[in-house]
């Protein structure tokens, strides 16, 4: 597969690539960078802008064969004299470019969502442009995205607390076709939000699947919590690490049923045992052997419920599953983290919840209260 290159390579290349034409007075329509990765970049310069005191161009994103959102976007850079910074580099962000509101980032609240990777690659390649040109003046780098915005609502950053636009990232300077890294990178942002807001308890969810059943039954909203889609363990890891002391581990019982049989990673590609799992349980209270068929032959746990319920096991069955994802998070937290748990399911409702659970509504009802 092929790989594409980060909105931190294209950013650098732009600014290079402005830098050159604004010092040089040579139109440069291709320029190629040196990623963090070893890999070198080889940039298309597009709508080329000059002017006597500035200049500004684009490098259109690829993602290679990533299904990013940010592929096709044209990040652009505008280059100008800053007679009153002598030898400086300043990096602002203009249009489509997020701002930070919010502690944890990796910028500090205020600043443009340019990573300080990103910032050191445009850095590094506009002074080596400085040295080629024997320029030792100031220099204003606008890193820009006009559609930005509008992409922006596609990706964690309104979670996040980044606004107006997209972040400019990337820590290789390449982008890894398929990669779950960025994905748990933004998994590790939000545990670190939390954290540095004061908070030693954490809400973590697979996703928004029964976000309507949170708000109508317990009024919680989902969307504060921290999504951990898949990564259920990398998720736990990074709690302990940040040092939180408790989790409320909520999701259909549909993904949970896998924790409750020490699957960590429940993506089906890793594991789809539900059934079994679920059949298991119903053997371990003794269920009739007809049934436990009946629920192997089910397709969905939704489909398996109401097998459950005529035999007059459910309760029993989705208590013993909630009682086993607690100890398996447990296990996985080494003793570090308490963790609580609540099963459901869209049709049916709650399912099943750990003894713990009832005081994390009065504590999360504190909490958006404030």
């Amino acid at each position: 597969m092929r790989y594409g290159f980060t909105t931190g390579s294209c950013a650098a290349a732009a600014a290079k690539a402005a830098a050159y034409m604004l010092l040089t007075g040579i139109v440069k329509k291709e320029i190629t960078i040196e990623t963090p990765k070893g890999i070198p970049y080889h940039a298309k310069i597009l709508d080329i802008s000059r002017g006597e005191t500035e200049v500004s161009c684009a490098v259109e994103k690829d993602g290679g064969d990533d299904p990013d959102i940010t592929t096709g976007a044209w990040i652009y850079a505008k280059v100008s004299y800053e007679e009153e910074m002598n030898s400086q580099l300043r990096i602002e962000g203009g249009a489509g470019v997020g701002r930070v509101t919010r502690k944890g980032l990796d910028q500090p609240i205020g600043n443009a969502a340019i990573n300080h990777v990103p910032r050191e690659m445009i850095e590094k390649e506009v002074e080596e442009v400085c040295r080629i040109a024997d320029y030792t003046g100031g220099l204003r780098i606008e890193i820009s995205v006009p559609e930005g915005e509008k992409l922006a609502a596609h990706t964690f950053n309104p979670r996040l607390g980044i606004v107006g636009g997209i972040s400019i990232l990337g820590t290789s300077g390449i982008v890894e076709p398929m990669s779950s890294q960025a994905l748990l990178d933004t998994i590790r942002i939000e545990l670190r939000q939390r954290r540095e807001e004061g908070f030693d308890y954490v809400v973590v969810s697979p996703g928004n699947y029964g976000l309507d059943f949170m708000k109508k039954t317990y009024g919680y909203d989902l969307d504060r919590s921290v999504k951990c889609s898949n990564f259920i363990g990398a998720t736990i890891d990074m709690a302990v690490e940040a040092g939180f002391r408790k989790m409320l581990l909520t999701g259909h019982v549909g993904k949970l049923i896998k924790v409750a049989g020490g699957i960590m990673n429940t993506h089906s590609r890793e594991a789809d045992c539900r059934m079994e799992l679920l059949a298991a349980f119903a053997v371990r209270e003794q269920m009739d052997s007809r049934q436990v068929c009946k629920i192997l032959e089910c397709v969905t746990t939704q489909e398996a419920i109401p097998v459950l319920e005529a035999s007059g096991k459910l309760q029993m069955v989705m208590n013993r599953i909630a009682e086993r994802v607690c100890y398996y998070t447990e296990n996985r937290a080494g003793g570090k983290m308490k963790i609580d748990c609540i099963l459901y399911d869209n049709a049916f409702g709650e399912l099943a919840k750990s003894k713990g659970a009832k005081e994390w509504f009065t504590l999360l009802e504190q909490e958006q209260g404030q």
